[in-house]
Order: C-alpha cells, then structure tokens, then sequence
C-alpha cells in the first residue's frame, strides 16, 4: 500500500505551528488536537522544522519549566525527512525505525500534502496481514 491510500482514507489534515509560538502554547495544542507532533511553517508555509512530544520533553527536562515560555524554533527537530505520495509502507517503517522517529510529513512537490504517524503504518500494516491470512484460510477450506 502507498502512503497516497493512507492520506486519502485518513485525510490530510495536518496541524501546523509557528516556530515563534512558545513551547507551551504548542503542547497545549497537541494535547487539545490529540496528536504527538506538528510541522512548524513560516510565513510563506515552508516547513521548518517538525515539534514532537519527544521535543518538548527534552526541552522541559534540560531547562526546567521556563522552557514552556521560550519560542518552538528552540526545540523543534529543523532536519525534517519527508515522505512522498508514491511511498509504501515497508519503505517509511524502515526510515521511520532507522531514525527513531514518529512522524513524516508528506509533502507533494514541495508542497506539504499529510502527515503519516507510525500508528497508521502499523495500522494498514496489521490489516494487510489480516486480510492475507484471511484469503489463505479461505483458499484451503475451499481446497
């Protein structure tokens, strides 16, 4: 399956911050979204970077609860890997298991198309599983 089939079922809603909003605006918003990260966009909606929990909790951890007023632009991961339409999932497990991260923003040429989790790759992954042993139970009752 490609990441274009994940972003069309689950759509391409992707949350965006500003690398200017502080830290604690960001992780109130993820906590109200019920996400674990969200691309950071200029003014012009460039990414600049991508802010996961993990971030923020390294951010608290090495300055204490001051880093919850400081910019997101402090914290964020700025080398952000994308992923692209025409990707499958065994490629993006792979990367996604290699760099230890979470979350790949899709982008479309170069504009930002979704965001994949490694929650839905496990998820599509557990149905394609699924669906095979399915098909081999069916095919050897019928045999």
């Amino acid at each position: 399956m490609l990441v274009s089939q994940i972003l069309k079922d689950k759509g391409d809603l992707v949350f965006t911050a500003s690398p200017h909003e502080t830290i604690g605006a960001a992780a109130a918003l993820l906590h109200t979204r019920r996400v674990g990260a969200m691309v950071v966009v200029d003014a012009n909606e460039s990414v600049v970077g991508i802010l996961s929990e993990r971030d923020i909790v390294r951010a608290i951890a090495k300055e204490g609860a001051m880093a919850l007023t400081k910019p997101i632009s402090g914290c964020m991961s700025a080398k952000v890997i994308f992923a692209q339409p025409d990707e499958t999932i065994d490629a993006l497990l792979e990367r996604m298991t290699d760099r230890r991260i979470r979350h790949l923003p899709v982008v479309r040429g170069d504009r930002l198309a979704g965001i994949i989790s490694i929650g839905d790759l496990v998820k599509y992954k557990i149905h394609e599983a699924q669906a095979e042993a399915d098909g081999l139970k069916a095919y050897i009752a019928a045999g």
